[in-house]
């Protein structure tokens, strides 16, 4: 039996509606009380499903029906699996993570629970799609079909609105985030700004920052001392302040750091909610409210800057990559263990960067190095890959990555147990450091990339909008060891300054430029840590 398209389109548009969209629903929920607000809420199941209607006829045509439904669907199978089990968002800046994450970060995703989302939400539909017999008029028969089903429901969506259009106005104008997860339009949307981002970026010529930038010894002691300086600069993953003792938390997650002379910056909020934002960001000069991933991709850093004035900088990573930071440095990938020598059954480990450091550091004596390590830190959902059994101290732990199969408090032992080791490379790092305080001026700087949800109100991971993120997810730990050679600074001073002062991301560029005495006219003194506490 032949079949019209429009009512392919109307089924499938029912279906976004009754199966896609739990999590704008319970959204919603969470904020209008159903039972008084029933009648609003029938309102907005119209609506969705009559600009489904109105969206997929727009594109609808004899050769692309079915393969624009089949492609949404298997997409927004995926999508409502991620936003119903975590509560993330599909915005341009997930999409960017989701481009940039290599095939161990996607393997840590994948569940038996992803598979049924993909096989009853995205298989089955698209068969049924592909299926579908369609009878096709002529032009003008379609195209006037076409016209009048754009009318009806355009019509129904304007009629509706109008109707209840205090509530609307309050709905768009006070709860805009409730759009974030509308299934399948606002990941569209996401795609769309994704791409014009890209296109544009690509347009850009690249622009060189500190072009007169040149280490001048401003102390005198340095002036008499040939001592130069190492700087080890460590970029955690996804640990959030208030899981580390050292701010106070209840559990003991720092029992080595804590035994280090480290000043520790307890208010410390990060640039962005994501690896692909918040690491270019704190190595750019943008700073955080003008930050845009592609404008920072092509012009200058704070590692291309301390280079061209004559230090030897390098990456070593053992998460994702360096999101374009390193890219015209010297970068060592200790994901594998080709060059990591620490691995074992789940991964390679954080520690195994520390191997070699020693032949870096010998072959560049006369210079001065600047090292950063790219931690795998407490990468989620699956915490409990990211530490060696010896450190499972917190139990019972969560042994999957499907956070529905786990009770909250095993997914935070996880975590807590993740950050117990996180503890422990960065004290083996200070140690590391140690045995060079005679012969450089050197220092430890550590901050995480971001924070964390952990099932607070239901949301898990990060990467929501920066906007309506919770301070879990921005509010990181970070701190600064500074080694007996290190005379420059007035530590007292700037524990005080540590302690009271409220600091982000936006401080690292410039406090690198005047940790290495580099003098140029992109430095901003307001955005140094050190400034005021130097001797």
């Amino acid at each position: 039996m032949k079949n019209k398209e429009s009512g392919l389109i109307m089924i499938i548009s029912a279906l976004f509606v009754a199966f896609y969209n739990f999590t704008f629903f319970t959204n919603v929920a969470s904020v209008y009380n159903i039972r008084e607000n029933f009648i609003y809420f029938i309102s907005m199941v119209v609506i969705l499903f009559s600009f489904s209607v109105f969206f997929f006829t727009l594109f609808s045509s004899r050769y692309t029906t079915k393969p624009i439904l089949i492609f949404v669907i298997l997409v927004s199978s995926m999508a409502a699996y991620f936003m119903d089990n975590y509560n993330i968002v599909i915005d341009d800046t997930m999409l960017t993570n989701v481009f940039q994450t290599n095939t161990s970060e996607t393997a840590d995703l994948l569940s038996i629970k992803l598979f049924l989302y993909i096989i009853f939400l995205g298989i089955i539909p698209s068969i049924f799609i592909y299926k579908f017999d369609i009878n096709y008029s002529n032009f003008k028969t379609l195209l006037f079909s076409k016209l009048k089903i754009l009318s009806i429901f355009l019509i129904i969506i304007v009629v509706t609105m109008l109707s209840f259009s205090k509530f609307y106005t309050s709905f768009f104008r006070e709860h805009k985030p409730l759009r974030y997860s509308i299934n399948p339009f606002y990941w569209i949307y996401s795609v769309g700004d994704f791409s014009a981002k890209t296109l544009k970026s690509g347009n850009n010529n690249f622009v060189k920052l500190g072009k007169d930038a040149k280490i001048i010894e401003t102390n005198q002691n340095d002036k008499n001392d040939e001592k130069k300086e190492l700087i080890i600069v460590v970029v955690g993953e996804a640990a959030r302040a208030d899981h580390f003792s050292l701010n106070g938390y209840e559990r003991q997650t720092n029992p080595l750091l804590s035994q280090e002379n480290i000043i520790n910056f307890p208010n410390f909020t990060s640039c962005g909610t994501s690896t692909a934002v918040s690491v270019p960001c704190m190595f750019s000069a943008l700073g955080r409210d003008d930050f845009d991933i592609e404008e920072a991709k092509n012009q200058d850093n704070v590692l291309d800057i301390l280079s061209r004035a004559g230090v030897e900088v390098l990456w070593i990573d053992n998460n994702s990559d360096s999101k374009n930071v390193a890219t015209r440095m010297q970068y060592e990938n200790f994901k594998t263990n080709q060059n990591n020598k620490i691995c074992d059954d789940e991964e390679c480990r954080d520690i195994g960067m520390l191997d070699g450091l020693d032949k870096f550091i010998d072959k560049n004596k006369n210079k001065d190095i600047l090292i950063v390590l790219h931690q795998m830190g407490n990468h989620g959902p699956a915490y409990f890959k990211r530490y060696p059994k010896e450190f499972e101290k917190f139990t019972p732990v969560c042994n999957s990555n499907d956070f529905q199969e786990c009770d909250q408090q095993s997914i935070i032992n996880a975590y807590d147990n993740a950050i117990l080791y996180t503890d422990y490379f960065l004290s083996e790092v200070i140690k590391f450091s140690k045995k060079y305080s005679k012969t450089y001026e050197n220092a430890v700087i550590y901050m995480s990339d971001h924070g964390e949800s952990l099932g607070e109100n239901n949301i898990y991971l990060h990467g929501l909008p920066y906007a309506i993120a919770p301070q879990t997810q921005k509010h990181v730990p970070a701190f600064i060891w500074l080694g007996d050679g290190f005379f420059d600074v007035d530590s007292k001073k700037l524990k005080e300054k540590a302690k009271n002062g409220e600091f982000s991301q936006d401080y690292l560029f410039h406090t690198l430029l005047s940790i290495f005495e580099v003098q140029s006219e992109i430095y901003d003194k307001n955005l140094d840590i050190l400034d005021g506490v130097k001797k």
